[in-house]
């Protein structure tokens, strides 16, 4: 929190106190007052006393002037009263915290942006008035968030953080170093992580883990950091085969000291974070890497090999490719997760291709192309053999291997792909199946066949079923779409005794 304009660090006698300039002065000087008006002292009484004039005693007392160490023990002394009752971080009265928030609030930039003139904070302002500003402005501040959480927002976050994700190749090493060491605290060293040791993990890090069938349909795991919990569902993790995944990451939010998100950018990044976090802990990098060399020299990439390897899914292997491939590999690569509807679910790229995007940058939710290898494999009834293709695209030509995967929200496609270029280096490299993608020209696929259209145009009128998040304004809550009240129902059900 920035400290406003109208403060300046006191240092005349002795260094400023390494504090929170605006919120911590606030405080204090909401303290020092309080203490001297209780032993009945004036502004110039306390001022004399430790040798500033009373208009520099009142600037503190305002919190417009950070206090230095020296000039609070002087105050202290000339108080009756010791640093640490000044230092305490609980306003002195209900009337106190109310004038503190609404300062505060005065001084940040919503407030600013709505060109109000401020109201002096003083006694001749009422408390009854005074509560009413506070609580006008608490509101103020909710409708803000409520406004902000719109699919308008949603989507320009998520674009925001694929261009960050694109221009670090998709790489974490800080993540990379994290999960190493939390392997090798548990003793994991090669193959598969075994569901044992995730429990092992947990341990580790001092949590317990519970299966409760009543776990909120609105969350896949809770973590109870008061008693140390991690709740799962008993009746099977949802949405998931894995239950390895639910466990670490619900752990990696705890590893990564995630705090409750401030806005839906940092909740976007907060659960790229953990995923990225439980897929290192899957199919770590060492040995990851290693296997990816050995089979690159050899001409011979296979994600199928990779995620056999592991024990892990294709979509988590999948991901794990476009952590690895850039940094360690030299491979431009791309990644969707596409519905049966053809609309993206998930995506990322830095090898050029061009996914479709709405006027923002937003990718997911868009229509891919027909002919892209995404959709044409699930026109293909082999489900055990990966499916290769290679397709023409105004930016060149690319290769893909995709797999159809079947989730409770449906099928889905899941596909990795590469330039041209870099193909020589994968398994499936001689597939004969090829196709040619004009989009975004409409004429490529999304525009009828003439003959077709004069048939049937004005004849038809289809009843769309769009998704309710067409309309609909994002979740609100700290964790969008998560019920808190269920939450906190379900932990105070479940709390130990001496809870």
């Amino acid at each position: 929190m920035a400290i406003s304009t109208d403060s300046r660090p006191d240092t005349r006698d002795g260094a400023a106190l390494p504090i929170d300039q605006e919120a911590d002065a606030l405080t204090i000087g909401r303290r020092i007052r309080h203490l001297r008006t209780r032993r009945g002292m004036t502004l110039e009484q306390l001022g004399e006393a430790i040798g500033r004039a009373p208009s520099q005693v009142s600037m503190l007392e305002n919190g417009k002037r950070e206090p230095t160490i020296a000039r609070l023990q002087a105050v202290a002394r000339a108080l009756g009263a010791s640093v640490e009752d000044l230092l305490s971080t609980e306003p002195p009265s209900h009337r106190d915290a109310l004038e503190i928030e609404l300062e505060r609030v005065q001084r940040g930039s919503l407030f600013s942006a709505l060109g109000v003139r401020p109201v002096k904070v003083g006694k001749s302002l009422p408390t009854d008035a005074l509560e009413a500003i506070v609580g006008l402005q608490r509101e103020l501040e909710r409708l803000h968030s409520e406004r902000a959480l719109t699919p308008e927002e949603a989507r320009r976050a998520n674009t925001e953080l694929r261009a960050d994700m694109r221009a670090q190749d998709n790489y974490f090493p800080d993540l990379e170093i994290v999960a190493r060491g939390l392997l090798d605290g548990v003793g994991h060293g090669r193959g598969p992580l075994p569901q044992r040791a995730a429990g092992e993990l947990a341990a580790h890090l001092g949590f317990s883990i519970h299966y409760e069938p009543d776990l909120p349909q609105s969350t896949r795991a809770v973590i109870d950091q008061r008693h140390r919990r991690v709740y799962l569902p008993s009746n099977g993790i949802r949405g998931r085969s894995d239950a390895r995944s639910a466990v670490l990451q619900a752990l990696a939010s705890h590893v990564l000291e995630h705090a409750e998100p401030r806005d839906y950018r940092e909740f976007l990044r907060q659960r790229v974070e953990a995923n990225y976090l439980c897929a290192a802990l899957l199919v770590p990098e060492r040995e990851a890497v290693k296997q990816l060399r050995e089979a690159k020299e050899a001409r011979a990439i296979s994600l199928e090999d990779l995620r056999d390897a592991f024990a892990v899914s294709y979509e988590t292997v999948a991901h794990r490719f476009t952590n690895l491939a850039t940094r360690h590999l030299g491979i431009k690569v791309h990644f969707m997760k596409v519905h049966d509807s053809g609309a993206i679910h998930k995506a990322y790229e830095n090898d050029g291709v061009r996914f479709p995007s709405d006027p923002l940058g937003t990718v997911e939710g868009q229509h891919v192309c027909r002919h892209w290898t995404a959709r044409q494999v699930f026109g293909v009834t082999d489900r055990l053999s990966p499916y290769y293709q290679y397709t023409d695209t105004p930016t060149g030509t690319y290769w893909c291997t995709s797999r159809v995967t079947d989730t409770a929200d449906g099928r889905f496609s899941v596909s990795v792909g590469v330039p041209y270029a870099q193909v020589k280096w994968f398994l499936g490299r001689e597939t004969t199946a090829r196709s040619t993608s004009r989009c975004p020209d409409e004429s490529c696929c999304r525009r009828p066949d003439e003959p077709l259209a004069r048939r049937w145009d004005g004849h038809a009128f289809p009843s769309a079923r769009p998704h309710a998040s067409m309309l609909a304004a994002m979740p609100s809550g700290a964790f969008p779409g998560v019920d808190t009240t269920e939450v906190y129902e379900f932990l105070e059900r479940h709390a130990p005794a001496d809870g």
